[in-house]
């Protein structure tokens, strides 16, 4: 038996242990910029209705709803398009656009295209998506390995 095929049936567990991982770093971003914790200092005093202060009302709007697994698809497409966003908006004009590494938007990158994995991909297991029936990656992923769209 081929290690895809004994793996297999971990995929959905995986992808709900992502999800939870990165909803709640996502979330920890969101309490720093409005609950000032953890605390990051250059968020002190942040205006709530600033750029970033919306931003912090999405990363944990979105984090809650993407740790507990519910609208997953939607939620997680919208904070791929603030990571997005966040990206070529604050980390892309101070230089290095091809370089996150760079201009510090490495998390901003990672952030968007992990969230942009569980739009397409959906919630996995532990999630009320999938007690509601809306998170079933199975079908989606056994296409795309035979090649099928």
């Amino acid at each position: 038996m081929s290690i895809d095929r004994r793996l297999e049936p971990f995929v959905p567990h995986a992808l709900a242990a992502l999800r939870i991982v990165a909803g709640y770093l996502f979330l920890l971003h969101g309490t720093a910029k409005l609950f000032g914790f953890p605390h990051v200092a250059m968020f002190d005093r942040l205006p709530v209705w600033s750029l970033l202060g919306v931003a912090g009302m999405l990363e944990v709007a979105g984090g809650a709803l993407l740790i507990v697994g519910l609208f997953t698809r939607f939620v997680a497409f919208v904070v791929s398009g603030e990571m997005a966003f966040a990206y070529f908006l604050v980390h892309a004009p101070s230089g290095n656009v091809p370089f996150p590494m760079l201009n510090d938007g490495e998390p901003a990158v990672l952030f968007c295209f992990v969230f942009l994995l569980l739009a397409v991909a959906g919630a996995g297991a532990w999630s009320i998506d999938a007690v509601r029936g809306a998170a079933t990656p199975e079908p989606a992923l056994r296409m795309a390995r035979r090649g099928q769209t």
